[in-house]
């Protein structure tokens, strides 16, 4: 029979396995479009709009066709609200959490591979009407992981000693009252050097006054140097990753001289790299927990050195995204291989980065409000898309190359983040060293207050 520790220990592990799946099928099916709008083409989706309709029976209804629209939209904050919520999963893992949270933000990339096994199901035969139905049947699967495998509330972080959530222990407190206090004062001392981590604006000291266990506060958090810098990290990038992936089977069809068989076959090449993702980015969740369990350096805190590893992730990320814009721009089709290997990569990172960036230069409480934030925030500037899209289509005879170099030089303020995070290290690093040198020596015998 299973103690308690291994009973935990099992659980863990479902939860952990189960919310991957979760992520991996579900998640982020909407990155997938590529592969779905082929299918739409066949099916005629649309073509009511088309100036050359010959018959109006060669195109599907055009209220089917509207629903389109809020579909895709549930499945994509659907998705998002899956991949946030598992991402806590990390909490449970301690020294591995950037790596867990990275790797359900890789399963989020992958999962936009569910909509080229619709395309190979719609070749041989299977309706799109009948994915999609099969899909739907498959969130039963949701409900009962939410109500078997997962708490009612968030999960803390550092894990309390004792913890324990899912339904067979729903009556039974987490912990005693003993280890609550210890808990509460290891979250004071972690407190306390959150305090001294995030950079904040002038005009926000006042915030700084509060209780040590509640750390910097949301909207000082929000005001910080960080927060700022990292949306603009993952704004410029994630806008150039839309702008791909939103003008991919044009570009395809421009590119292959209008093909189709071509175009299939690289429309394929790219969903399947796509499926690369959960593999990819468990490596950047290794390069920011590679500190986890050696001593911190001089005059630095454990959540110091976990910022100073963050820092080459955050650089490799913005040059990922270079490398690729570079490649996406060149309007050579061999080349495109190589950038949807890039894209992949970069996108795996990129995400998972993010998740993980905030979950250590911030207070575990403010994660999913700050995360959320983020996310909402770079959504807004991804809308710039559509304008870039119409400059293409109207202005440019649809030749992108333009646009692209644009882009390709916007990525550059992506690197200004690494840049001020290891500045800011280095800051602190000089200003711990400082303070050891100035403290004065205790006598022998007697004890410092």
């Amino acid at each position: 029979m299973l103690g308690r520790q291994d009973g935990a220990r099992v659980r863990h592990w479902l939860t952990l396995i189960t919310g991957l799946l979760e992520c991996l099928c579900f998640a982020g099916v909407v990155f997938g479009w590529a592969s779905l709008v082929f299918i739409l083409k066949r099916e005629g989706y649309f073509s009511d709009l088309c100036i050359n309709v010959t018959a109006v029976n060669s195109s599907v209804d055009t209220v089917i066709s509207s629903i389109l629209f809020p579909a895709l939209s549930l499945i994509t904050v659907g998705g998002m609200l899956f991949l946030i919520t598992n991402m806590q999963v990390g909490n449970l893992f301690g020294s591995h959490r950037s790596t867990i949270i990275t790797l359900y933000n890789g399963a989020f990339d992958s999962s936009s591979s569910v909509f080229l096994i619709f395309k190979v199901l719609h070749e041989a035969g299977i309706s799109l009407r009948s994915s999609f139905l099969f899909m739907s049947g498959c969130s039963v699967i949701h409900l009962l992981r939410t109500f078997i495998l997962l708490p009612k509330d968030h999960i803390p972080y550092p894990l309390p000693e004792g913890y324990t959530y899912g339904m067979s222990f729903g009556k039974s407190k987490s912990y005693t009252l003993e280890r609550a206090g210890k808990a509460a004062e290891a979250g004071s001392k972690q407190s306390e050097g959150m305090k001294e981590m995030v950079p904040l604006q002038p005009e926000d000291k006042l915030e700084t006054q509060s209780p040590p266990e509640t750390g910097p506060s949301y909207r000082a958090c929000v005001l910080s140097w960080f927060f700022l810098f990292q949306l603009v990290w993952l704004s410029v990038m994630q806008l150039r990753h839309y702008l791909f992936i939103g003008t991919l089977n044009p570009m395809l069809t421009r590119l292959t001289n209008g093909d189709p068989t071509l175009v299939s076959r690289y429309t394929n090449a790219f969903a399947f790299t796509q499926m690369c993702g959960v593999l990819c980015a468990p490596w950047n969740g290794v390069l920011m927990d590679r500190n986890k369990g050696k001593p911190p350096g001089p005059g630095e805190t454990e959540r110091d050195a976990d910022l100073r590893s963050s820092v080459l992730s955050l650089f490799l990320t913005a040059l990922q995204c270079l490398l690729f814009s570079i490649c996406a721009t060149i309007p050579v089709l061999p080349l495109q291989y190589l950038t949807f290997v890039l894209q992949v990569l970069n996108r795996s990172f990129l995400y998972g980065g993010t998740a993980a960036f905030v979950s250590i230069a911030f207070p575990a409480c403010h994660f999913g409000k700050l995360y959320g934030l983020m996310m909402s925030l770079s959504a807004v500037v991804s809308l710039l898309q559509y304008p870039c899209f119409a400059l293409v289509k109207e202005v440019l005879d649809g030749d992108p190359l333009y646009v692209n170099i644009g882009l390709t030089l916007l990525t550059l303020l992506a690197f200004i983040h690494p840049l001020y995070v290891y500045l800011h290290c280095r800051r602190q690093r000089r200003a711990a060293q400082g303070d050891e040198l100035q403290a004065p020596k205790t006598p022998a015998g007697q004890l410092k207050e």
